[in-house]
């Protein structure tokens, strides 16, 4: 009977030794889910949508023991992506010495195509911790192309060259390729320009921009008035476009001949001779201060009068006239001497072709030379004709 007692005893003293044990296992177990802890020092940021963060996280185990933990997100937006890498790796959990803590690196990718406003999300170690994260997105984003100009409409001539400078931005998530194109009325010439090149394609990165210039020049029979040029940047899945303006204030033209349009005349050697120019403005736009000037043979001379024409309407004409004096040693033939009327818009010339006769003076030389003769020969048949 005692020794049945003395059995009772020590199974009794048995299962409270498991039960004891089974207390401590479970107290060590939660003991060490309050000592993990997750940190990050900056928690709540604002960002613009494409955007790539950074979390630099440590991991802290503050227990006796080693503490292996899952690593996970939760809650994190429709379309972001993220990665945990640590070492150079990606990874899923980490083991951290007692006392001590780990680093690990959270990458997380902003889509551009978001909404503004703030956005939550949670890295968690199983059940033993979490760190709650908000992300600020600045503004609304957009998967597109955008093609655009600080100044797309310029004022110029009909002779003018406009430059515009366009950015082609990319907020795609991938390298594009554009095509460069412009359309428009027949006869303009639009060239592109990027890093000193023509090009007539450009690539851009993801997130990215590129400058590009962009050279209009009208067509050489341009009317005054505002003309569009459309211009695009495209691939296969996404494009863009912008419409540019010139604004034509007139054309530019200058014409010189004579009333009659006969560019030729006369002149004895040492002589002089007055032509009648004609100086038409054959533009749409004014032109003022037309020189006139000239290109003549050696020892020739050219004056004007007047020499300057202050102002010339556009499709009027006014006359001048031209004084040509031709050297005294030039002979006999025909004589070419360039006359020019221009502007600092414009300009034009007029090849004359003088034809030079003999001098009157050398002519009566001749005359008189040919009566001494004659009169010589008289007065030897008198003279000896007798004898």
């Amino acid at each position: 009977m005692n020794v049945s007692k003395s059995k009772m005893k020590l199974l009794s003293l048995l299962l409270l030794f498991v039960l004891g044990a089974s207390l401590f296992t479970n107290g060590k177990s939660a003991f060490a889910a309050g000592e993990v802890t997750l940190y990050t020092p900056y928690t709540s940021i604002s960002v613009p949508p494409g955007e790539t963060i950074n979390y630099s996280v440590e991991v802290y185990n503050n227990t006796n023991s080693v503490v292996t933990a899952p690593l996970q997100l939760s809650g994190l937006p429709e379309n972001w992506t993220a990665k945990l890498n640590s070492g150079g790796w990606q990874l899923k959990e980490v083991s951290v010495k007692p006392g001590e803590s780990e680093s690990v690196t959270l990458e997380v990718g902003v889509p551009l195509e978001i909404d503004k406003g703030s956005y939550r999300f949670q890295l968690t170690a199983g059940s033993m911790a979490s760190l709650p994260l908000t992300v600020e997105i600045t503004e609304k984003g957009t998967y597109q192309t955008e093609l655009t100009t600080d100044q797309a409409n310029l004022e110029g001539h009909a002779d003018s060259t406009f430059t515009y400078t366009v950015n082609l931005q990319n907020r795609t998530a991938e390298t594009q390729n554009y095509a460069l194109q412009a359309s428009g009325e027949p006869g303009w010439d639009v060239k592109f320009t990027s890093g000193g090149n023509q090009v007539s394609s450009v690539e851009i990165e993801a997130g990215q921009s590129q400058s590009i210039t962009v050279d209009v020049k009208p067509p050489a029979e341009v009317t005054q008035g505002t003309y569009s040029i459309p211009i695009r940047a495209s691939n296969q899945s996404t494009s863009s476009e912008l419409t540019l303006e010139a604004v034509i204030t007139g054309s530019y033209g200058l014409q010189l001949t004579t009333p009659s349009g006969l560019l030729s005349s006369n002149v004895t050697a040492g002589g002089s001779k007055t032509i009648e120019l004609l100086v038409k403005n054959t533009g749409t736009a004014d032109l003022s201060d037309i020189n006139l000037s000239s290109e003549a043979p050696v020892d020739w001379e050219v004056t004007f009068n007047p020499k300057t024409i202050e102002s010339l309407a556009a499709g009027q004409s006014t006359t001048v006239e031209a004084k040509i004096t031709a050297s005294d040693k030039a002979i006999a033939g025909d004589y070419v001497t360039s006359l020019k009327a221009s502007a600092a818009e414009a300009s034009s010339n007029a090849q004359f072709r003088i034809a030079v006769k003999g001098s009157m003076l050398w002519g009566w030389i001749g005359v008189l030379v040919i009566l001494a003769i004659l009169g010589g020969i008289y007065y030897l048949i008198r003279t000896y004709g007798r004898r």
